[in-house]
């Protein structure tokens, strides 16, 4: 039967006051392919792209703010604010140009809407919902860490329940990934994350007067550096080695960096900015006990997993994934602990850790598949800065004290 345009405008809007899932095309007969928008701006990167329903980039397109960000000394949020509503637009109109899309064959956009810098996710969701209105198309609001662990699945066929490790510059997490929206929370920061760590540490050394790291970001910095230093050199303590559960600090380990740093300069006779003789050794350190100390919680996650049957018996599997994941020295730190466990360990290419629109807009695709946060384009969303991700299960794991057989990290350079 087919439905005259009053009938489908009257049912639109009963979903609307419904509040309930709503797509177009289940009006009528389904597109061949359904595609999806992505955008994000939850931070200093201004990222879009489509994809088609089988994960296939149709067209993206990235604008970064990192040499800005690299001479202001770190991330202003009004000036990120500032720079994604200067390019935005621009961003968006390329990936569609580039997938040769109109607007009008889109089934969905999805948008970055929690966690991150708030004058950033305003900017993004500001003008998504302009976009979605005008267009009349569906709106997927994302989770940011949901859309990084479920980028893999993009790539290769991966089943659910798996666990996450998801480590950023603004954001660590460990998780059982039990569905799209569906998630056991085993750990978090308590304080900074380890990508905000390592860009700390970074300016500490003044890094940036490097002639090899003037353009690198302070984790890259670090990781080139580190490759010539020698990781024993400074042994700083592995955090919260005697706290039985899988969350994470770094900001003891910053402290215990920084005073080694002032204890080097005045044993230099040198003034803070000025790069020391021993920035290699420093640098190689630091990599380290951050590799370590993700790669001690996650191998608490397993036991813990695996204790409570909360991942499957056959092929178990961690994906890494985030921005800090790019770092090779920490994939080859928890590839130690999958392969002393009997897991596999996944990782997206470093460019896809990163963020960028392709990974919202195949979160996007994976909601849509399920029918799940769709909603009508003139429903009322707001940013969250702050956002838990899934069901919070860090006291069990906590009471569980789980303690672990040493495992030496061995890590090759």
């Amino acid at each position: 039967m087919t439905m005259l345009p009053t009938q489908v405008k009257c049912l639109h809007r009963l979903l609307q006051l419904k509040h309930i899932c709503w797509c177009p095309t289940s009006l009528g007969k389904a597109p061949s392919s359904r595609l999806v928008l992505g955008i994000e701006t939850s931070c200093d990167e201004t990222g879009a792209a489509v994809l088609d329903e089988t994960g296939h980039i149709l067209g993206e397109s990235l604008h970064s703010q990192k040499e800005v960000h690299l001479r202001t000394g770190g991330i202003i949020p009004t000036v990120a604010q500032q720079l994604h509503r200067e390019n935005l637009e621009r961003v968006v109109q390329e990936a569609l140009e580039r997938s040769a899309v109109d607007p009008s064959r889109l089934s969905a956009v999805a948008t970055t809407v929690k966690p991150g810098l708030g004058p950033s996710l305003g900017v993004g969701l500001e003008f998504s919902r302009r976009f979605v209105r005008r267009h009349d198309k569906p709106f997927i609001p994302i989770h940011h860490m949901e859309a990084h662990a479920l980028t893999v699945r993009m790539l290769r066929p991966v089943a659910f329940p798996f666990l996450v490790l998801l480590v950023s510059g603004g954001h660590s997490l460990l998780a059982v990934a039990r569905g799209v929206n569906d998630f056991l929370l085993l750990g978090h920061a308590l304080d900074e994350a380890p990508g905000d760590t390592l860009d700390k540490v970074a300016r500490r050394l003044s890094l940036i007067k490097h002639p090899r790291c003037s353009t690198l970001s302070g984790g890259q910095a670090i990781e080139l550096l580190a490759k010539e230093g020698d990781r024993t050199r400074f042994p700083f303590r592995t955090p919260m080695g005697q706290t039985y559960d899988c969350c994470f600090s770094f900001a003891g380990l910053r402290n215990q960096i920084n005073m080694t740093i002032m204890k080097n300069e005045a044993e230099e006779g040198i003034e803070q900015g000025t790069l020391l003789s021993c920035v290699n050794d420093i640098a190689a350190s630091t990599q380290h006990t951050v590799a370590s100390h993700l790669a001690k919680r996650t191998h608490r996650a397993i036991l813990f997993c695996k204790a409570n049957g909360l991942l499957p018996s056959n092929s178990p599997t961690v994906v890494l994934s985030g921005g800090v994941a790019s770092n090779e020295y920490i994939r080859k730190a928890l590839t130690v602990i999958t392969d002393a466990t009997g897991l596999s360990l996944l990782c997206p290419p470093a460019k896809f850790c990163t963020d960028n629109g392709v990974m919202i807009a195949w979160n996007g695709v994976e909601r849509l598949r399920e029918g799940k946060g769709i909603l009508p384009p003139d429903v009322d969303v707001s940013y969250e800065p702050k956002a838990r991700l899934g069901v919070d299960m860090t006291a069990q794991v906590k009471a569980a004290a789980i303690r672990m057989p040493s495992v030496r990290m061995k890590i090759p350079r």
